[in-house]
């Protein structure tokens, strides 16, 4: 526990992200070609469908992972009672999802969706019968086994997408991907872990405890980063969907592929320190620093160039979804300030807490969103987003402060306002470059990347050592390197 485990925590972020960022340039490989084969009606049908498959899922989603590693003293009973309450509320997802098919068709105006969501709605049934064991992975920090079966279940349904992609040229390609990459990752969870679930109910109050908090958080958090995409797809035509929702997929990468990985190391850890206020404060506050340290730049930085990195990769034709890049990376920025937090408030036992900071967010934007645009643009929609989001940024701080009074306002404002002065000042310099040279697409691009990394790092580390060199991010990631750079040296 010494320094926070800081080693276990580096490494097994280093391996998470590795893992993170495998998955995600096969997802962007994905992209890339279906691009070329797909059009954005295909995009959007499926991503309509996604809706309402993620909406289906989170609505009898109990939490059961985040059960099992928030209890250090969970016994094969909780595992099995997990595993068995999971399994329910799969089987449960699955014939609801059938149910409703005809209705989500006719609220998005789009037939094409009823037979993808009868197929896919299996796809649910298949993940409850995986092994609850892979859970022990992620608990236990032993993210080398995380990342094979993950990586390998991913590899599985890209081959079988880009296939029949190949063959059909048909949004059928996804869903036959997305069946294959299940059924493989049932099998090989059993065949990873040699846990044996079994039906159990003996647990079952002990895992709803929790989850009962969980399920009400989990369907916050799919309403807020969904609730856009939902009108959007109600009120839009399905090209118009499919712009978006990959605009926003985009947009979400320097928070998902950077803060996932970290978070799913990080929780753990946060867990087995709970009882040490003091350190607990000192690794949330390191944490915080870290996250927005790197995330923030990439995320200002994805904006600055998203017009040319999208006309070089995906076509001209998906040009359409720039200024929805633009917009929406603003939102997640906000959201990655606060990742943090809301694990804090999970580890301290505050769920009801964490759950209201989200609705809060949520409800808000739907009231707003519904009243007031449905005759406005999609781009409109995009900035409330935006709006929502730093206003929810503000309403989690308040409440992890009254969970841990150690914490003060003080802390959590130092732990961002070097990045975000960073960011700022590396904005300018890009926007300047972009309204006074005339370069190809790839020169412009190179050009405001290591323009940008640089003038963002130059002014970040001056601040630091302006501030005294203050123990915080900056220190840890130049300890880190020195470190890596040393053992290098050696070898």
């Amino acid at each position: 526990m010494k320094e926070f485990r800081k080693h276990s925590i580096t490494s097994g972020t280093l391996l998470t992200i590795s893992m993170r960022w495998s998955d995600r340039l096969i997802g962007l490989v994905s992209i890339l070609i279906l691009a070329r084969l797909l059009a954005p009606e295909d995009f959007g049908v499926i991503a309509m469908a996604s809706l309402a498959i993620g909406l289906v899922s989170v609505l009898l989603d109990f939490g059961v992972n985040i059960a099992l590693i928030q209890n250090q003293e969970a016994t094969q009973e909780h595992y099995d009672s997990a595993w068995t309450l999971r399994l329910l509320q799969s089987a449960a997802a699955t014939l609801l999802l059938i149910l409703i098919a005809s209705w989500t068709a006719d609220y998005f105006n789009e037939p094409r969706i009823e037979p993808v969501l009868q197929v896919l709605a299996f796809s649910l049934l298949l993940n409850g019968f995986e092994n609850i064991g892979t859970v022990v992975f992620q608990k236990k920090m032993q993210f080398g086994a995380e990342f094979r079966f993950l990586i390998a279940k991913r590899m599985a349904g890209f081959i079988t997408t880009i296939v029949v992609a190949l063959v059909l040229r048909s949004y059928w390609a996804l869903v036959i991907g997305t069946l294959v990459g299940r059924g493989f990752g049932v099998g090989l969870s059993y065949m990873m872990h040699p846990m044996r679930p079994r039906f159990s109910f003996a647990k079952m109050a002990d895992i709803f405890s929790v989850s009962q908090w969980m399920l009400l958080r989990s369907i916050g958090e799919y309403l807020q980063s969904s609730a856009h995409r939902i009108l959007v797809g109600h009120w839009f035509p399905t090209s118009t969907m499919g712009a978006y929702t990959l605009a926003s997929e985009i947009s979400g990468m320097p928070t998902t592929e950077l803060l996932a990985p970290f978070n799913r190391v990080l929780f753990p850890a946060f867990s087995e320190t709970k009882e040490n206020l003091q350190q607990l404060k000192r690794m949330f506050l390191l944490a915080q620093g870290v996250q927005t340290l790197i995330v923030i730049p990439i995320a200002i930085g994805l904006a600055l160039v998203a017009e040319e990195a999208i006309h070089i990769l995906l076509g001209e034709k998906w040009l359409m979804v720039v200024p929805f890049v633009e917009v929406l990376v603003l939102g997640n920025i906000a959201q990655s300030i606060g990742t943090s937090s809301s694990y804090l408030l999970i580890v301290l036992g505050r769920f009801k807490a964490s759950a209201m900071a989200i609705w809060i967010q949520v409800v808000l934007f739907i009231a707003l969103a519904v009243s007031t645009m449905q005759e406005s643009s999609v781009i409109d929609i995009a900035w409330l987003r935006v709006v929502i989001s730093g206003f929810g940024i503000g309403v989690l701080f308040y409440l992890v402060i009254r969970a841990m009074p150690l914490l003060t306002a003080k802390d959590l404002v130092r732990s961002t306002v070097r990045p975000l002065l960073g960011a700022v000042v590396m904005s300018l310099v890009l926007l300047e470059v972009s309204a006074n040279m005339e370069l190809s697409l790839w020169a412009m691009l190179c050009l405001k990347v290591m323009l940008g990394a640089l003038s963002y790092l130059v002014v970040v580390m001056l601040l630091w050592l302006a501030w005294g060199k203050p123990d915080g991010a900056e220190q840890y990631i130049l300890t880190k390197f020195q470190y890596r750079l040393t053992q290098m040296v050696k070898r």
